[in-house]
């Protein structure tokens, strides 16, 4: 039996600077993502498409995304197999490729969690990676390869 999640998000656009987009260079890019009962997420383009350098772009919300569902998979997943996790970072790079058309698409990530686990089983504890990709929803929605670089520490 398949379960059915929906989600919604509100996207409204702030970069009107009084001429709308009369040119390439006339609008900003800036623009609020909302959702009910949270804090709302300033975003914009990238520094390099013209956008705001001090907001999220969808980039780096698309490795966002990508971490926080490994990391939560993980989570599950080892408690699942009695490996107790005290502690968990990523740093998450991705490379996207820009196509001559002015499109373009990412054609990896790679992920590079630190897993502090209390004690036991330390190869079971980098094995559970794989798992946990299988069972992350975002990593199982991407077309492009998902690269993992543990490192599992002993507290």
């Amino acid at each position: 039996m398949n379960l059915e999640h929906s989600y919604e998000i509100a996207v409204e656009w702030q970069g009107n600077r009084g001429t709308g987009t009369s040119d390439y260079k006339a609008y900003g890019r800036e623009l609020t993502v909302t959702a009910s009962g949270k804090h709302p997420l300033e975003g914009s383009a990238d520094r390099a498409f013209r956008g705001n350098a001090d907001r999220w772009n969808p980039e780096e919300l698309l490795l966002a995304a990508l971490s926080q569902c490994h990391l939560l998979s993980y989570l599950h997943v080892a408690a699942s197999h009695g490996i107790v996790v005290t502690a968990y970072t990523d740093v998450a790079s991705g490379i996207m490729e820009q196509t001559h058309d002015g499109g373009g698409h990412f054609t990896s990530a790679t992920l590079r969690p630190v897993v502090t686990i209390a004690g036991g089983d330390v190869e079971l504890a980098e094995v559970l990676h794989a798992e946990a990709s299988a069972k992350c929803f975002i990593a199982a929605s991407v077309n492009f390869r998902i690269l993992h670089e543990p490192t599992t520490l002993i507290a």
